[in-house]
């Protein structure tokens, strides 16, 4: 338990939070540089989960953890709602193929991490801005080098009694995500 009774004065109120509001899950923006038609309909989308390794220190007594050096990064999920010409759906499919199984040169995605154009990339960055309850913008989260690596299912059906219009999801790798605070310091 923290002993805050030698803490006084100004120090004592900046170990408390500024913003007591919590954070809304409908204040997201996302972008994606090579699928722009994919992030206009974007549903919902999720900060990756982080893992850090731990390694055993031994000990005669009890083995104990220690932090390790190796972050581990989660997939980045995307679930967007299909426009009616497949467009964005489209987007992603093509970008799969041309990174898996082409089945001409033309569908084929240039490799080389130097072909920086937009049609050539193999990878993307892409980022996702949040706001704040007022609709103002606070953090930034960047992800460089994506690339998809799955696509879920479209399902149609004929027994429908209402219209729930179809979402895909979109499951990407990356290098890394950096969060970038949008914030002005008010010290």
């Amino acid at each position: 338990m923290a002993d805050y009774t030698s803490v006084k004065g100004p120090d004592l109120f900046s170990r408390q939070l500024n913003n007591r509001n919590f954070l809304s899950p409908a204040g997201f923006k996302f972008t994606l540089t090579k699928a722009p038609k994919v992030d206009f309909f974007s549903k919902s989308v999720s900060i990756p989960n982080l893992t850090l390794g731990a390694a055993i220190q031994t000990n005669y007594l009890r083995d104990i953890p220690v932090p390790g050096d190796k972050l581990q990064y989660g997939d980045l999920d995307i679930d967007f709602f299909i426009d009616e010409n497949l467009e964005n759906y489209l987007e992603i499919e093509r970008w799969m193929r041309a990174l898996g199984y082409p089945e001409s040169l033309e569908e084929a995605v240039d490799l080389n991490p130097e072909n920086t154009t937009l049609l050539g990339a193999a990878r993307s960055d892409g980022s996702i801005l949040v706001y704040n309850s007022s609709f103002n913008a606070i953090a930034r989260i960047t992800f460089k080098d994506l690339f998809p690596v799955s696509l879920t299912p479209v399902p149609f059906s004929a027994d429908v009694t209402d219209i729930n219009y179809i979402v895909a999801t979109a499951t990407f790798k990356y290098t890394i995500f950096n969060v970038e605070s949008l914030l002005k310091n008010e010290s």
